[in-house]
C-alpha cells in the first residue's frame, strides 16, 4: 500500500470517528417569528413552540433520552414532532422515554416512512449523489407509538385538519403523510385555514416544494418539516451537499421563507442506524418563538 493511501485511509477513518462523536452534541436553535395578530397574547411575551424531529431511535441511546426529555424545561405552548421517530423495532420504550415530559404538553405530529418501515443498510456512495431511496417495507411498530402519542393528547395530523386553542392562541393546522414517498393525498387537507386561527401551521415530514407550494398557496403562515438531516454529512459552515428531497440545499435546514410562508425545517436529532455519523451538523431541536405582529 502506498504512503498516499495509507494516508487517505487513515484520514477517512478520523473523519468517521469525529463524525460519529458528534452524533451527541445536541445543539438547541431558537428564532422569534413575529405571526400573531397584536392582541392574540394578552400580555404574554411570546408563543413557544418546541419543533422536534427524526428522532431515530434504537434502543439504549440514553444521552438522547435524556437530552430530548430537558427539553421540557423549555415550557413549550405546543409541541410539533415531524415524524422518523425509529430506527429499531425495539424503539418504541425509547422514543416515550426521551419525549415523555413533553407528551404531557399539547402536541401535533405527521410520521415519516421511518416510523412505519425499518431502515436498511445504506451505500454511502448512493447516500452522497441523492435519490429515492426504496423503504424496506419491514413494518416498525408505529401503531403502539400513536396510540401513545394519542392517549397523552398529541393529535394526529396526517392527512388531517385541527383546530383548536392554546394558551388563547387559536391554532389551525393540517399535515400530511410523507411526501417523500408520496403517501401524501394534499386533497384530503386543501383549502385555507379557520379565518378565525391566529397561528396556521402546515406539517409534513419532507419539505417538498409540490406540496408546501400548496400550503403556501392556501394561507398558511408556517411549514414545518424535517427529514433532510441538514444534509447530514455537509461541507464546514453546515453547507448541504444533498437534502434527499425536492427542497434546494440552501434551505436544507433552518428558518426560511418558500413563497410568502414561512418554513423551518429541522435537521434532527438522529440518523439511520446504518449511517451513524454527522459532520458538520450536528444534531437538534428548534424553539421558535412567536410574537405579535406590529401594528
Amino acid at each position: 500500500m502506498s504512503k498516499l493511501a495509507t494516508a487517505l485511509g487513515g484520514a477517512g477513518l478520523a473523519t468517521a470517528a469525529w463524525g460519529f462523536t458528534e452524533l451527541t452534541r445536541f445543539q438547541l436553535h431558537q428564532h422569534a417569528l413575529p405571526l400573531l395578530p397584536p392582541g392574540t397574547l394578552r400580555g404574554r411575551p411570546e408563543f413557544r413552540l418546541l419543533h422536534v424531529s427524526d428522532l431515530h431511535m434504537i434502543p439504549g441511546q440514553r444521552a438522547k433520552i435524556a437530552w430530548v426529555s430537558a427539553l421540557d424545561a423549555l415550557r413549550p405552548d405546543l409541541v410539533v414532532n415531524t415524524g422518523d421517530n425509529l430506527s429499531d423495532q425495539r424503539a418504541v420504550p425509547a422514543v416515550l422515554a426521551a419525549l415523555g415530559p413533553l407528551l404531557q404538553r399539547p402536541g401535533l405530529f405527521v410520521f415519516g416512512t421511518n416510523d412505519y418501515w425499518a431502515p436498511r443498510p445504506v451505500n454511502p456512495l448512493r447516500y452522497l449523489v441523492g435519490g429515492k431511496r426504496t423503504p424496506s417495507y419491514v413494518d416498525l411498530p408505529w401503531r403502539g407509538m400513536r396510540a401513545a402519542f394519542l392517549e397523552h393528547g398529541w393529535r394526529d395530523a396526517n392527512q388531517a385538519r385541527h383546530e383548536f386553542q392554546v394558551g388563547g392562541v387559536r391554532i389551525a393546522a393540517a399535515g400530511v403523510d410523507d411526501p417523500h414517498h408520496d403517501l401524501d393525498s394534499y386533497e384530503e387537507i386543501a383549502g385555507a385555514p379557520h379565518p378565525e386561527a391566529d397561528l396556521a401551521l402546515a406539517l409534513a415530514h419532507s419539505p417538498e416544494p409540490r406540496v408546501l407550494r400548496r400550503f403556501a398557496r392556501d394561507g398558511y403562515q408556517l411549514a414545518l418539516s424535517g427529514h433532510t438531516h441538514g444534509g447530514q454529512v455537509c461541507l464546514p459552515g453546515g453547507r448541504a451537499i444533498i437534502t434527499n428531497c425536492g427542497i434546494d440545499r440552501e434551505r436544507a435546514s433552518g428558518l426560511h421563507e418558500f413563497e410568502g410562508m414561512a418554513m423551518h425545517v429541522s435537521n434532527g436529532l438522529g440518523t439511520s442506524k446504518y449511517a451513524p455519523v454527522r459532520l458538520f451538523c450536528r444534531p437538534s431541536a428548534t424553539l421558535l418563538r412567536i410574537t405579535e405582529r406590529r401594528g
